[in-house]
């Protein structure tokens, strides 16, 4: 199916010059119903920490219950020997972090951040035999009764306490086997999202152990720095500069509109705290921890030149958000979305990131702030005019090194120091490596990593399914190019090899009524 819509002349005034540029309100063509993606970009979650034991949940008194519908798939997941006699309490050299998976209580969503370093996660997979996550990956506290130890990564939780995101997989598409592009941790997570290909640095500062020879001479990023130029970064950790070619460039290339939206970007707001500028931040009413609210390494097009808007320089109207030629150059605040879609400017393509206490990373976020931000976006979208032609995806950067039981195959090889899937220097066996952008075979992006969640939420999304196809970050990116871009590739990327998200919809049904949920309790709201 192909979409044809019109183009419009949109008149820029700055300081009493004329800037005139022809761009493209809704774009030209699309491949499918779908003319308008909300990728939701969340933090730090594996598959089975938030759905290992889905579609059954204890339903403990005074907590959200959860009962599934008749006929709702299973996932693959924890039951039996995974849950009653799993190999990291087998494994002994866990020590006292020895331990099966356990379910965390509604009560109990302040959790420590887990190890998510490439190298680390590698060594916690152990060739596959995926025992080793307490010794390589857990980290202790704050201590559910019995779980103050390295053995709290085994910790999930469940639809009393992750009930938006079990809600919404029951009235729309999830998968059980999608998975992180590479290993590592978010700078990775949110590169490969755009560009899948995390090769190709062309600069950087003091990112020593941040970054791994490519073997070409060049450097690949395995782990998690700031951009070089963005006036939020710090000088206190690494920063790089990426060369090569993202999804902006290309959607820029053909006139499609497109954003990034990320918490605490605009730095002319006053937060109710009275913190602005950098240091813009939020403590959660639940736990009481918080962080800055904008992080710069989970900016992906900050790290490019063409896409970059290192001083965050603001939009010049919400009429023009997402367009080319505005000095914002598609980089803007969580709140120029909601802005832009008030004033009846809906960009095709929006990469949402919430501001850090609502985007689910560990240490600093949780699950009941992150599903309030999650509902308050869907919510909203649905009781927008466009709703019928719009699809969300939420996806998540990287697993923070929390417990998953399934190993992807590992499509792309690498043979660094800091690789140890499969051996000492050696991350799967053979000499399947994708090119780079600096190397014929770049080493540093052993793939797939860990599984991460991934639903797909939309008018045309299957009902109550369960897809099973093995996809990864760069899927997202690929359904991009094939809706809007006839299938044009990044050089280098994942892309080329990704499994495509189509078999999570069904193009021929769509015009589903809203599906409400209460941002504080994800259950379903009475319509």
């Amino acid at each position: 199916m192909k979409t044809q819509l019109s183009k419009s002349l949109v008149v820029l005034v700055f300081a009493g010059s004329i800037l005139v540029t022809a761009v493209a309100r809704a774009q030209s063509t699309t491949t499918t119903p779908i003319q308008h993606l909300v990728v939701i970009f969340q933090e730090n979650v594996s598959f089975d920490h938030y759905f290992g034991t889905y579609p059954k949940a204890l339903n403990p008194a005074k907590e959200p219950r959860f009962v599934a519908a008749p006929g709702t798939p299973s996932v693959d997941g924890l039951s039996g020997a995974l849950l009653n006699n799993n190999p990291n309490k087998l494994n002994s050299e866990n020590g006292s972090g020895r331990s099966n998976p356990f379910r965390l209580d509604r009560s109990q969503v302040e959790t420590a951040d887990q190890d998510h370093d490439y190298l680390a996660e590698q060594r916690a997979f152990h060739g596959g035999l995926m025992d080793l996550f307490p010794k390589y990956t857990g980290v202790p506290g704050p201590p559910p009764a019995g779980h103050d130890t390295h053995g709290l990564v085994m910790g999930y939780f469940d639809g009393n306490t992750v009930t938006a995101f079990w809600n919404y997989a029951q009235r729309f598409a999830m998968s059980d086997n999608s998975h992180g592009t590479n290993f590592g941790s978010s700078s990775v997570g949110a590169i490969n999202l755009i560009s899948g290909q995390t090769n190709g640095v062309i600069d950087h500062i003091d990112a020593g152990s941040d970054l791994v020879p490519d073997g070409e001479g060049g450097y690949t990023v395995i782990a998690s720095p700031d951009p070089i130029g963005d006036v939020c970064s710090t000088s206190s950790v690494a920063q790089v500069k990426m060369g090569g070619a993202n999804v902006g460039d290309l959607l820029n290339s053909r006139g499609v509109s497109w954003g990034f939206f990320a918490g605490g970007f605009d730095l002319s707001t006053k937060n109710p705290n009275g913190t602005t500028g950098c240091r813009r931040n939020h403590k959660s009413e639940i736990t009481g921890k918080g962080d800055i609210d904008y992080q710069p390494h989970h900016d992906p097009f900050q790290f490019y030149t063409s896409t970059e808007n290192p001083k965050h320089t603001r939009p010049s109207s919400p009429r023009n958000i997402g367009m080319a030629g505005d000095p914002a150059n598609h980089q803007y605040d969580i709140q120029d979305f909601y802005n832009a879609l008030n004033a009846g400017n809906f960009p095709a393509v929006s990469f949402l990131k919430a501001p850090s206490y609502q985007d689910g990373h560990a240490g600093y976020s949780n699950p009941l702030d992150e599903q309030a931000f999650v509902v308050t976006v869907i919510n909203f979208l649905q009781q927008q005019k466009e709703w019928g032609s719009t699809a969300v995806i939420i996806a998540y950067d990287d697993s923070d090194g929390w417990y998953d039981h399934q190993m992807a195959p590992i499509v792309n090889q690498s043979a660094t120091e800091k690789d140890a899937l499969t051996g000492p220097g050696e991350c799967g066996k053979g000499d399947n490596t994708l090119p780079g952008v600096s190397a014929p075979h770049a080493q540093g992006r052993c793939g797939y990593g860990p599984r991460l969640p991934l639903l797909v939420i939309s008018p045309y999304a299957k009902r109550n399914y369960v897809d099973h196809s093995l996809t990864d970050q760069s899927s997202i990116l690929r359904f991009i190019e094939d809706n809007w871009l006839d299938g044009q590739r990044i050089q280098g990327s994942f892309d080329a090899i990704a499994g495509t998200l189509n078999g999570m919809f069904d193009f021929d049904n769509g015009g589903d009524s809203p599906y409400l949920l209460d941002p504080s309790t994800g259950e379903v709201v009475k319509q």
